[in-house]
């Protein structure tokens, strides 16, 4: 995703979620730091005939990853275009060596939460009241991309 895809980007956000959608700010503040040598974001949009039919984006901070956004165009839905958009941002993950990768999921959007579970999330807990103005929960949902290795001492060398 580039400066010149948030017009486009914001219109499918706008119908997908329109009690809560992004503001403009919120994805050019992202977009800052998705670029350079210390880029802690990864931003991508799918196009299909030189339109924006989906987008996603993944926070990264230490360890944690966090799928921030993912959207997919109403008349694209069961196409597998939000796998590969996932599976984009999951690569991404591992690249900026995230442990584990969380995300904030509707509870009335289960088309999003099977999706999240093919994937290996599990749910984690409630954010409650998340999304604003309509008061609907979040269900936090959480993969581990690599087994945690604290305290693990196998295999370390031994100066005996």
């Amino acid at each position: 995703m580039r400066w010149w895809d948030i017009a486009p980007v914001l219109e499918l956000e706008h119908g997908l979620f329109p009690e809560d959608a992004w503001s403009p700010g919120m994805f050019w503040s992202e977009l800052a730091h998705a670029r350079g040598p210390r880029a802690t974001r990864r931003y991508v949009v799918a196009e299909s005939a030189g339109k924006i039919v989906g987008y996603a984006g993944l926070a990264a901070a230490g360890d944690l990853g966090d799928v921030q956004t993912i959207a997919v165009a109403p008349g694209r839905w069961g196409t597998g275009l939000g796998s590969r958009l996932l599976a984009d941002l999951l690569r991404h993950a591992t690249a900026f060596e995230c442990d584990e990768v969380f995300l904030e999921v509707r509870v009335d959007n289960t088309r999003a939460q099977k999706l999240y579970e093919r994937f290996g999330f599990e749910p984690v807990g409630f954010r409650r009241g998340y999304y604003q103005p309509g008061n609907v929960d979040a269900l936090v949902m959480r993969l581990h991309l690599r087994p945690h290795t604290h305290g693990n001492t196998e295999g370390m060398l031994s100066d005996g």
